[in-house]
């Protein structure tokens, strides 16, 4: 059985094939209390997509997914698959709709009892296909996994990485036009992690697959997906192109999620000298986005000519975030009372993002002087 190809129609391509319309789901708690796990939600998936969902524990993702094949039930809203309402279906519909639906999970989920060849097999077995057709669909996944030498063997005697192919190759066996992805590659090291997530993005590419994943880490959002959405208190706080989000945070919770990942935060033993209100002869610390085509701009040394304002750089990376360049500077200046009002209406005429990050003491901005 061969593997569906995406549909090139942009038409098509551009509509959404999993969407939440106005979903909320609350759990009741033993003290005969309720929790709210998901409120208000509104959220489309376009077909051949990839959209990250990433959000603190608790925040709400597994719910989420689970909602998406029917696992739980929402207390109001609709969900839809392709053309089916998944809210609305009664369990026979259900098991239907889930064989166009693969999940991948966390802990990988493997038969111990069977090799890595039994455990692809294993959805094709349950609807019933014929040996011959089994074999040739499993042969035809394990080599689109990398799997052809482990193909007989048992899931302890593979490595987290071969463990979680298995699990993709699984997810795929019935031809699905969905994947979730359950914190996926939180149990691997990084290197695996890298390799499990470009082994998506090209399934995604070649088989025209939409993926939906939950995750906590940014790095997995930044490395494989289109879109991302926010989650806080079961909420979106934030949604949009990965580009837009990553360089362009609004909401506090993304800011703080992405300063790591950015390169947004100081060096540790600067940031503990930062103060929120200026002193006597201290620096004000201004971080700088560079976005797209400003990214190589010569800005300090513009905003010294043109301004006369002589910034001090105090930390920097340059990156690409979905296939485009984006810088991050860390600046100290004089705190004059119009100096950084200044700086900033310069650096925001030039199209560039700012914040002031706080002040440092007189004599650690003097020691921090590099340019």
């Amino acid at each position: 059985m061969p593997f569906d190809r995406p549909n090139t129609d942009p038409r098509i391509a551009s509509q959404p094939l999993i969407s939440f319309e106005g979903v909320s789901k609350t759990y009741a708690t033993r003290q005969r209390t309720s929790v709210s796990a998901l409120a208000d939600i509104d959220l489309a998936v376009p077909a051949g997509s990839v959209l990250g969902v990433i959000g603190r524990s608790g925040a709400g993702k597994s719910t989420l997914i689970r909602l998406v094949n029917g696992l739980e039930r929402p207390d109001v809203g609709r969900i839809r698959v392709g053309d089916a309402e998944i809210s609305a279906l009664d369990e026979r519909a259900l098991r239907r709709v889930r064989r166009g639906v693969g999940m991948i999970f966390q802990h990988f989920n493997l038969l111990s009892s069977r090799s890595a060849f039994g455990n692809i097999a294993l959805p094709l077995e349950i609807e019933g296909r014929g040996k011959a057709e089994i074999r040739a669909r499993v042969e035809e996944l394990l080599a689109l996994t990398g799997l052809e030498d482990q193909r007989d063997r048992y899931p302890s005697e593979l490595s987290g990485g071969q463990k979680q192919r298995v699990g993709i190759a699984r997810a795929l066996a019935t031809g699905p036009s969905v994947l979730l992805s359950d914190e996926a590659t939180s149990a691997l090291d990084p290197e695996t992690t890298r390799a499990i997530l470009a082994l998506l993005r090209r399934i995604n590419r070649e088989l025209g697959l939409t993926i939906l994943l939950i995750t906590h880490e940014m790095s997995v959002i930044r490395a494989i997906a289109d879109r991302v959405a926010v989650l806080e208190n079961g909420r979106i706080v934030e949604q949009g192109d990965v580009f837009e989000v990553f360089t362009r945070p609004q909401a506090e919770v993304t800011r703080t999620l992405l300063a790591g990942e950015m390169g947004l935060t100081l060096p540790a033993a600067l940031a503990a000298q930062l103060g929120r209100e200026p002193v006597s002869g201290a620096a004000a610390v201004l971080r700088i986005a560079f976005r797209g085509p400003h990214a190589n701009d010569p800005i300090v040394a513009r905003l010294a000519r043109e301004t006369g304002i002589e910034a001090n750089i105090l930390s920097g990376t340059v990156d690409e975030i979905a296939g485009q360049p984006f810088g991050s500077l860390a600046v100290s200046l004089p705190a004059g009372p119009d100096v950084v009002v200044r700086a900033r209406a310069f650096l925001d005429a030039h199209g560039l993002v700012s914040d002031l990050l706080g002040y440092l003491p007189a004599r650690s901005a003097e020691d921090r002087h590099v340019a």
